[in-house]
């Protein structure tokens, strides 16, 4: 069975650029989404701006892309959670996540390794991953979909 996965950290706002999140934390994002950048009649899209931190390395289990992610935010703890205090304050809860997508049987990309080489298929969240998404304030979501062609 072929496994594509990957992780990221986001941050969104509605007020708060990309570039702003950049020069607030110090770190380089991988991917940025900007604001009204695609339309902006009749509805915003995309209604948000976002700042992704990505571990896309293959043959990589989740928890070790979780801590390569983490591991480039955790210099900048306290400017990170004083942005997403500030911005759960401004704008509500749910402006940060820790995201996982994992993809079965997915034929169309180069899979990140396999079960015969490494053991993908289970992973965890030791505490100080629990305690840096407690302290940022973020969700955790995990998206994993079975690519399997159907036999229609």
């Amino acid at each position: 069975m072929s496994l594509t996965q990957y992780v990221y950290f986001a941050i969104s706002s509605v007020g708060t650029t990309a570039d702003e999140i950049t020069q607030l934390l110090g770190v380089e994002p991988d991917e940025v989404t900007v604001r009204g950048s695609l339309t902006t009649s009749p509805h915003t899209i995309p209604f948000c701006h976002c700042w992704k931190v990505f571990c896309r390395e293959p043959g990589l289990p989740v928890d070790e892309q979780i801590d390569q992610v983490i591991g480039r935010l955790r210099p900048r703890m306290e400017a990170l959670t004083n942005l997403t205090t500030r911005l759960a304050i401004q704008e509500g809860p749910g402006g940060a996540i820790l995201q996982v997508q994992r993809y079965f049987n997915r034929h169309d990309e180069q899979p990140s390794g396999s079960p015969d080489d490494t053991n993908l298929f289970g992973w965890h969240l030791d505490r100080a991953v629990v305690d840096f998404l407690a302290a940022t304030g973020a969700d955790l979501d995990v998206g994993e979909y079975d690519m399997t062609p159907s036999d229609d």
